[in-house]
């Protein structure tokens, strides 16, 4: 039985469990919880934005959201969430910002099982060690680079408005600069200083997480390589091994 996309968590219980079927293109507006949260896509890909940046969340990985922290969600081709609700600081060595997290076959099996129950609570031994497995396995899981910080200084987020309303513009980043007002130089430096990346893997990381979108909507690959900036499907997937270490076909089979 689904539950409702926008549960209040129960205060007393260690995990509390969000499962829940999304359209394409729905849309859950910015909230908070008071619990760190495991987002997890089973099917379709999730994309997460906070006032830090965007996290695409690709099928069977998962978005790390610590407690407190305003998100909205996005959908890109049918989704089926399963969100863990933890109590704050379960998880000690998981960051307090968001990560997308690499999901191995036994974590997805005990994020399956566990939203069988719409909580875990410590008084119940079972569910009481179904936790501390849980826990266990996230101490010591994989991040993913598919995250896009957003800078701060208005000249860059210029840049970046224009380089997101249009990942795959010819036009070159020294001219994108100009018409937001800005010597290339200059916006360099802040893209260094505010997102910890060059201006050019800001753009390539933009335009990788766009195509992820694009495929988990059902699209050719070589629209989503014209459509992420690259010329040809070969250069768009060598530029995808190169970050990911798998052809794009190869990492959606992982998914299934």
């Amino acid at each position: 039985m689904r539950q409702a996309p926008h549960c209040c968590p129960k205060r007393s219980a260690l995990v509390t469990t969000l499962t829940y079927d999304f359209a394409d293109g729905h849309v859950i507006p910015e909230h908070f919880h008071q619990e760190d949260q495991l987002v997890y896509a089973s099917r379709g890909v999730m994309t997460v934005r906070t006032r830090d940046g965007t996290w695409v969340v690709p099928p069977q990985r998962a978005v790390w959201i610590p407690a407190r922290t305003p998100h909205g969600i996005s959908m890109s081709g049918a989704v089926s969430m399963r969100t863990l609700y933890l109590r704050p600081r379960l998880v000690r060595p998981l960051p307090r910002n968001c990560r997308v997290l690499n999901v191995s076959s036994l974590l997805r099996e005990l994020i399956l099982h566990a939203c069988r129950f719409p909580a875990l609570e410590k008084r119940t031994k079972v569910q009481a060690h179904l936790v501390e497995v849980i826990v266990d396995q996230l101490e010591t899981v994989q991040a993913i680079p598919l995250q896009l910080p957003s800078p701060a200084d208005p000249r860059a987020m210029r840049v970046a408005e224009a380089l997101s309303h249009d990942p795959s513009s010819s036009r070159t980043l020294a001219e994108t600069c100009r018409i937001a007002g800005a010597s290339k130089r200059t916006v360099e430096r802040l893209f260094q200083q505010e997102t910890r990346l060059t201006l050019g893997q800001w753009r390539q990381q933009l335009r990788l997480m766009r195509s992820l979108q694009l495929l988990a909507a059902g699209e050719k690959i070589t629209h989503v390589a014209l459509e992420a900036g690259y010329s040809t499907p070969s250069a768009y997937i060598a530029m995808f091994r190169k970050i990911l270490g798998v052809t794009p076909g190869q990492y959606f089979q992982t998914s299934h």
